[in-house]
């Protein structure tokens, strides 16, 4: 089964909340098309709602999506107008998505799922290959990607939930800051990595978890970088 990913998870229409009496969405229908950055708004927006269970400010994704605050204004205006957001004058967490359109098949790539986090061994090798999910081509522009799927809570804060799959490109190396797929005495965990002068963090997105701390000649190996995640479908 193909299952469709984007940045900040997702590429699926979302379940729309707001319906009329008669069972349809209210306001005007979604006009068809929009740009890249448009699709990165409207994600963003989704993702901030599904983790903090409200909508972010202008400013919050100005924030995240490293744009200025007029552009962020003028990304808004052009998705409410086209039908795929909703918004309450003068009031700051206003923001709902009301559909994001699927990526034509043509802008897509197949990535290999090849096991689970953070259970088991990490093996990625082409006969453990599970499966495969369909992630947008602009993601995965050059080197060699996979995807795992979570299992477990440790990474709550990042949006990223047990059932969800994660998707990573394969390299030896990350900056500190970023969300890594590491094996540690042989078994896979997906953590923020975090690089200090004496020893390495792995540190976890959740309160009620320990970060893992790797001191020299310990055995650890970083096998990528998570790209993007693809959240499970609510039941």
């Amino acid at each position: 089964m193909h299952i469709w990913v984007t940045e900040c998870a997702y590429g699926i229409i979302q379940n729309m909340k707001a319906t009329s009496s008669s069972g349809r969405r209210r306001g005007r229908p979604p006009v068809k098309g929009i740009t890249e950055s448009q699709r990165k708004v409207l994600e963003e927006i989704r993702s901030f709602t599904n983790r903090k269970g409200f909508p972010p400010t202008v400013k919050d994704l100005s924030g995240l999506i490293k744009i200025s605050p007029a552009s962020v204004h003028e990304h808004i205006s052009k998705l409410a107008v086209k039908g795929y957001l909703r918004r309450e004058a003068h009031k700051a967490r206003s923001l709902e998505v009301l559909a994001i359109p699927p990526i034509p098949s043509t802008q897509l790539v197949a990535i290999p799922v090849v096991g689970t986090v953070p259970a088991g061994r990490l093996l990625l090798a082409e006969q453990n290959i599970e499966g495969e999910i369909l992630v947008e081509k602009s993601l995965v522009r050059s080197g060699t990607y996979f995807a795992l799927k979570v299992k477990g809570e440790s990474m709550l804060g990042a949006g990223i939930h047990s059932g969800d799959y994660v998707v990573v490109r394969q390299q030896p190396v990350a900056e500190s800051g970023e969300i890594i797929v590491a094996r540690v005495n042989d078994e896979a965990t997906v953590k923020r990595l975090y690089v200090h002068d004496d020893h390495i963090e792995l540190r976890p997105e959740n309160s009620t978890f320990r970060s893992i701390r790797v001191d020299p000649g310990e055995d650890v190996f970083i096998a990528g970088k998570v790209v993007a995640i693809h959240q499970k479908e609510k039941e």
